[in-house]
């Protein structure tokens, strides 16, 4: 198994510099990674650094709280999308789904969705499943069946619990099986990302990628 394939090698630190994302595109490079996942800020940069290798981009959309306005998150993806990025990773409206507004987040997953493949590209919906209940990500996860989004991940890595097994298994079995999974946060050992894959993540993320591998 070639974990590199699996990783979108992660850079979202608040205080992060172009100096940090040149050396995180030079080491996604250096060990395969299948991506680089960072800030809209440095997506332009990365695209100029990466263009010639097959490393893809993918950056962040109302990262990483999710309350932005649904217009203003469509924004974000066109504009990161026309500076180079590959794939989005959208995070849904937490509020709306702890207040059970459903057709809010079909028209806000919709959106997002239809955004993204307009311009050719791939959207990773984040669901933040350590705030949800089972029946919130249930009713999310068949909004996600009936939108079409390509992948579907746990967490930010930056609000409540990261990935388990458990969760991968559980979005594998309520998803549509084209919809793929990303697993983020506190995925930090080779052991773990092996077991993250065997439960059914398509892809990682991780911001100590090197040190995984």
């Amino acid at each position: 198994m070639n974990v590199a394939n699996f990783i979108d090698h992660t850079l979202l630190r608040p205080d992060c510099t172009a100096r940090d994302l040149e050396l995180l595109c030079q080491e996604a490079i250096e060990h395969g990674f299948h991506a680089v996942c960072i800030p809209p800020f440095f997506v332009g940069q990365a695209s100029r650094i990466l263009e010639r290798h097959p490393t893809r981009i993918a950056t962040v959309i109302g990262f990483p709280l999710g309350y932005s306005a649904v217009a203003a998150k469509i924004e974000e993806i066109k504009r990161a999308i026309n500076e180079g990025a590959d794939e989005v990773d959208a995070v849904i409206n937490i509020c709306a789904a702890k207040s059970a507004q459903w057709s809010y987040l079909r028209n806000e997953i919709d959106g997002m969705t239809t955004a993204a493949h307009m311009k050719g590209k791939s959207i990773k919906l984040i669901l933040e499943t350590g705030l949800l209940t089972k029946t919130e990500i249930k009713r999310l996860c068949d909004i996600c069946n009936d939108t079409g989004v390509d992948y579907v991940k746990n967490a930010t890595g930056f609000n409540a619990e990261g990935a388990t097994t458990e969760i991968v298994e559980s979005l594998r079995k309520l998803l549509s099986p084209e919809i793929k999974i990303k697993a983020a946060g506190g995925v930090r050992t080779a052991e773990f990302a092996r077991e993250l894959i065997k439960a059914g993540a398509d892809r990682l993320g991780s911001s100590t990628s090197v040190l995984l591998l």
